[in-house]
Formats: structure tokens, sequence, C-alpha cells
């Protein structure tokens, strides 16, 4: 075997040494483009919402960005969630219906920008604000130095969030969880801190400065806040496009005045095309939406991601289309004709029907 493979590499012509050698160069090039792409778009938390939620891949992470003239509330919200609801029931099989182990059908969350004045026994901080509700840590579970999350749904609302560089100005330390601080004069307590998303995308999207996470509640009443400008929603998804749709339709806003996204679905092929076609326009914006820094660093990998399955392709057409010229170049130069593959095929089959006869004449036989 050795010996015929080494006749037949000494066989080759330079020509075919040197097309081979791209053809295998351009895969190994598309494997690894293929492999690191996905390996970063997994690194994307706050885009694998779905995944998280339900492993087996039923449903959607849809996310919608508000302009900034559209006012939004707690009662539109819970209105929506009813009206989701109510068509998941319509669509959805019964033993689908009831979450296993009490699992809701769906998680939601909702949450505002702004900033707020944070007072400690040993500091005084003015920090970028995240307000949060619902269940906004499922879909942002951000990496914890020490303590815990709060939810949006909790009663109480009087618990931060702080990220590490908030917490060394206010306390001198990142060991905090449960001590207190004064937002507007009022109490509050950290739930736990967080380590600062790190690097060139993240730093500018907003994350080069100081952020802290609150209730929606406090950050309105105690600190300065831009309204609620973000509605983030995990559901069943029983056709394509179907949660999406609902956001769509049934939030109550009209569709000039908001940006709704897939993300479960926004790094794949049929999505990333659109963006390689509006590349140099899709940045442009009627509505006055502003991204909260996850969607910017989304984004910016969406750019990346469009990018790097553009050379996938190109990179995967290389072999492609020098295979299929030495495929064609072995036709034009074959030494059959179509009689002969007619007369293979015939032979083919007399042989089969032979040994299918020869095995039932030895049954009968026996």
């Amino acid at each position: 075997m050795a010996v015929r493979i080494r006749d037949w590499i000494h066989g080759l012509t330079i020509k075919q040494v040197v097309f081979s050698l791209i053809t295998i160069l351009s895969l190994i090039i598309f494997i690894i483009l293929t492999i690191w792409s996905s390996h970063m778009v997994k690194g994307l938390i706050d885009q694998q919402a779905a995944s998280r939620w339900d492993p087996e891949g039923g449903s959607a992470q849809i996310s919608c960005f508000l302009a900034e003239n559209v006012e939004m509330d707690e009662f539109k919200i819970i209105s929506f969630e009813r009206q989701l609801e109510q068509s998941l029931l319509e669509v959805l099989p019964a033993d689908e219906q009831g979450g296993e182990n009490g699992k809701r059908l769906f998680i939601d969350a909702y949450s505002s920008l702004g900033t707020a004045t944070l007072v400690s026994e040993k500091g005084k901080l003015e920090a970028s604000a995240v307000g949060i509700g619902g269940d906004f840590f499922l879909f942002h579970p951000l990496q914890l130095v020490s303590g815990g999350y709060f939810s949006g749904n909790d009663l109480m609302k009087d618990f931060v969030v702080l990220d590490e560089d908030a917490a060394w100005q206010l306390f001198g330390s990142s060991d905090i969880a449960g001590m207190s601080l004064m937002i507007g004069g009022v109490p509050h307590y950290v739930s736990g801190v967080v380590k600062r998303q790190e690097g060139r995308f993240a730093e500018n999207a907003g994350l080069d400065k100081t952020i802290v996470y609150m209730s929606h509640e406090s950050l309105s009443a105690y600190g300065e806040s831009d309204g609620i400008s973000v509605y983030e929603v995990t559901a069943p998804n029983p056709v394509k496009g179907f949660v999406y749709n609902c956001v769509k339709e049934k939030l109550g806003v009209e569709e000039n005045h908001m940006i709704v996204v897939e993300n479960s679905s926004r790094y794949l092929p049929e999505s990333l095309i659109p963006v390689i076609l509006n590349y140099g326009t899709r940045s442009m914006q009627n509505a006055a939406v502003k991204f909260p820094y996850w969607e910017n660093i989304a984004r910016g990998w969406e750019d990346v991601k469009a990018m790097v399955f553009l050379f996938q392709f190109l990179f995967l057409m290389v072999p492609v289309i020098i295979i299929t010229a030495f495929l064609v170049s072995k036709w034009r130069n074959r030494s059959f004709t179509w009689k002969d593959v007619g007369n293979f095929i015939l032979d083919s089959k007399d042989k089969v029907v032979r040994k299918i006869q020869g095995e039932k004449d030895k049954w009968e036989h026996f």
C-alpha cells in the first residue's frame, strides 16, 4: 500500500501538486475559521438565553430596542405577557403547555439606562446604571466575583449589583455582599459583585467605565433614567418567527419606533447574508434607538461573523472549483462511452440476478 501511494505521488505533475496543496490549505483555513467563529459566538453569553433555557433548541430569544420617544411601562409589559401566553397556549400541544418541575412557559426581562450616585461610608460614586426588571440576569449571567444576583420580580427593590471597580471605590473590597449604601438618600444593599467584560468591543460598547445594576424602580426614583428602552423574551417557538412576530405585533409599539432582533438565529448563515449585502448601510437608523452595551457588542461580532462567513464561503469554493475542474477534465478525457456505461450496468444487473438465483437454489436444495 505504501509503495502504491509513493508511486502515485511520484506520478503527479507539478500542476497537480500545486492544486492539491491549495485544496488542502483552503480546507484547513475553512475548518479553522469555522471552529474559531463558533467558539466566539458561544462566548457571547447575552445571546445564548434560548439555549440555556431550552437546551433542546425549541425556543427563541427576542430583543426589542425602543426609540427614545416611546413610553413603555410595566403595565404594557404585563399586557403583552398575557397576550404572548394566550398565543402560545393556542398553538402548543397540551403536554408542552405546563412546564416540567414548575418551569415557566417563558421568561422575559426589561431594562432602562441611566446614571445614579451611590454613597457609602468610604466614598461616593456617580456611575452608569442599568435599571432592571423581570429575569434580567437569566439573559445576562455576568461573571460573579462574590455574592449573587437579584431578581427584578422581587418584592423588595433595594438591591444592587456592582462591578469590581465600583466595589473597590465604594468599599475598598469586592467581598461586600450584604453591605449597605445610599442611593438618593435611601438605603440599598449589595447583592453581588460582577466582573466587567473586557476587550476592544466591550470598551467601545460602553464598558470603559463603571457600571451598576439596580431595580428599574430604584433607578427611576433615585437616579437619572431614560425610561424602559429594552424588552427581552425567551419563549417556545413552535414555528419559525412565531415569537419574533408576537413581539413586533403585540408589544404595542409602532414598527418604525423599535428595532427587533432574533438573538437565537442572528449568527446563522441566512441571517448573516443580509448583513453582508447591507454592510455599508445597516448602521444607518431612522429610529432614535440607543443600544445598551450588550447589543453594541453583539452587533460588532455580527459584523465580524459576517466577514468570517464570507471568507469561509470563498475558502470552501476554492477546493470545490478545483475538484469540479478535475472531474470535468477527467470526463472530457474519458476512455469509455455511454454504451460502455450501459453495458457495465447491465452486466452488474445480471451478476446480481445470478447471485440471487444461486442463493435461492441453494436454500431450495437444502
